[in-house]
């Protein structure tokens, strides 16, 4: 039994990470052209918008799944399948609710979001007014496949919703580039901005679209899991919105203060440097470096985080249960996953930042390699937060994440407001302040699990290894690029075999150091791949 719930959660997060990945390149991919359509300028407006309506799609809708997936797990655990729909109903009350409130605030109180150095962003930011609605919905449909531990329908809705938004926001930005260039460089700019944000709403409407299908095609099923269900409460609306709201407010709290720190900091810099005299184009232009450096970074930060969200139902579960063994060695197996991508990621991106950044940015001036090569290491430390954050979540803690993070933003500011006062770092702030916020996360969550759960950061399981094989990757991946882009000049060329040859001597690296059975290679998401292709090579492990 406990090697198919370790397959099950593997499965869960190998779907979330695939469909992470996959998303995310598509949606780094698309950004490369619209930095180009939008022009340096123009992209830090859109990038900054995103940034505010990130805010508010904390306060309106970040939480619901995470919400709806354990307070679901719980009841589903013990087959209270009329109880899990009456959530489901309940929340979708909230999300309709709490996405409206925001959504006006969106429309009506953008100035104040906003600050006057960066005034053109507020149209695009109030073009993402009805996302912020819909969003609220899409996340209520799926928490609730979350919580029955299908991750497919999710899965399949990231990619979709990331098809439409790339498709949409390319169009619809050149639209109003070339709508608005006789009225000026600055309606030019400010209309092309606000035209990307609408591929947004597009991507959330289509994944709305397809997570409503999914459940009416399960819906005589679900019915009839209701219909024999024997052992619920029946419990009454008001007991299980209160439930609900417990649950969400503190997650939101704890997901603002933990995503804050980036607006902040971005409403620091552009405050700050235009005190400081700095000139409101070259403050944009560095703004748009550091919003490549994010587009970057957010593929495997994403890739981290999809551990977590698959392993809260199975936590809360066990904990409801009362099986603290259980949930311990689900948060070991989340942690070896997130670890096993977010290591090599970090290596990889700090030894070839400066050609990745140039080639998915033909447009940088060099300073976004430099933030990658600075703040990669944020990387790992996202995804050790991100798991004990959900853990500490699941286990009926929300408010010491919550805590944690207030602690932690407040060094953040600190050391933010005094590198802006003293010293011409600039835009390097930003990255800096991140890093030492995600340090002190770091420290207090761990400290917290030890306390309240007894729990030991697995590191001989899940960090040393991927340390250890990305060493020699580290050395392939500069060696074969440098060797190559001497020869070529290319750094198209010269990326592709250093990249493939990385990855390849990384694996190899990793089951050399680990010798793992075939029951483990099994768990490792591609791991029948991986089995298949050491077969061939006669090198598979005995059973």
């Amino acid at each position: 039994m406990a090697k198919k719930n370790d397959n099950t959660l593997v499965k869960n997060a190998s779907f979330l990470m695939v469909a992470a990945l996959v998303s995310k390149i598509i949606g780094m991919l698309y950004k490369s052209p619209l930095s180009t359509i939008l022009g340096s300028e123009s992209y830090a407006l859109f990038g900054y918008a995103q940034n505010a309506y990130f805010i508010l799609l904390m306060i309106a809708s970040f939480s619901i799944p995470q919400a709806v997936s354990k307070v679901m797990a719980e009841k589903i655990a013990f087959r209270r399948y009329r109880d899990a729909q009456k959530v489901f109903h309940c929340a979708m009350i909230y999300a309709v609710a709490a996405g409206g409130v925001v959504s006006l605030f969106c429309v009506f109180g953008a100035s104040l979001l906003v600050p006057a150095s960066m005034a053109d962003a507020r149209l695009a930011l109030r073009m993402l007014a009805p996302t912020i609605f819909l969003s609220g919905i899409l996340g209520v449909f799926r928490g609730y496949f979350q919580a029955y531990r299908n991750m497919m329908p999710t899965s399949l809705s990231q990619i979709v919703e990331q098809i439409f938004v790339a498709v949409v926001a390319l169009l619809m930005a050149g639209l109003m580039i070339r709508h608005f260039a006789p009225q000026g460089k600055a309606a030019m700019e400010r209309w092309g901005a606000a035209g990307a944000t609408i591929g947004t709403g597009a991507g959330v409407l289509s994944a709305l679209i397809l997570m409503v299908l999914i459940y009416m095609a399960n819906r005589s099923r679900i019915m009839h899991r209701i219909a024999k269900d024997r052992v619920s409460l029946n419990e009454d609306t008001r007991t299980v919105m209160t439930e609900l709201v417990l649950i969400i407010m503190p997650i939101i709290l704890s997901a603002f203060i933990y995503n804050v720190n980036a607006y902040i900091n971005s409403y620091m810099y552009s405050g700050i440097m235009g005190a400081k005299g700095l000139d409101d184009s070259v403050s944009k232009t560095l703004y748009a470096e550091y919003s490549y450096f994010m587009t970057l970074i957010n593929i495997p930060l994403t890739l981290a985080s999809t551990a977590p969200t698959s392993m809260l139902p199975e936590v809360s579960a066990h904990y409801a249960q009362r099986d603290l063994r259980t949930a311990r060695s689900k948060v070991d197996r989340a942690t070896w996953i997130s670890m096993l991508i977010s290591i090599p990621s970090t290596v990889g991106l700090a030894v070839l930042a400066g050609p990745i950044t140039r080639l998915i940015f033909p447009g940088t001036n060099g300073v976004a390699g430099e933030l990658m090569l600075l703040g990669a290491v944020t990387i790992v430390l996202a995804g050790n937060s991100n798991i004990s954050n959900g853990v500490l979540q699941g286990i009926g803690k929300p408010n010491i994440p919550m805590i944690n993070a207030a602690l932690a933003l407040v060094a953040d500011v600190i050391v933010m407001l005094i590198l802006l006062l003293v010293t011409d770092l600039g835009v390097y702030t930003i990255v800096i302040a991140m890093i030492v916020y995600s340090i002190v996360m770091c420290v207090l969550n761990d400290l917290a699990l030890k306390k309240y759960m007894q729990y030991v950061n697995p590191w001989k399981l899940a960090y040393i290894p991927p340390i250890l094989a990305s060493v020699p990757m580290a050395l392939v991946a500069g060696g074969v690029y440098y060797l190559f882009y001497r020869l070529t000049h290319r750094n198209f060329i010269s990326l592709v075999p250093a990249l493939a040859l990385a990855v390849a001597v990384y694996f190899a690296a990793y089951l050399f150091l680990t010798r793992p059975s075939r029951e483990e290679l099994d768990m490792i998401p591609g791991g029948r791949i991986i089995l298949s292709v050491m077969a061939r090579l006669g090198v598979a492990p005995e059973a």
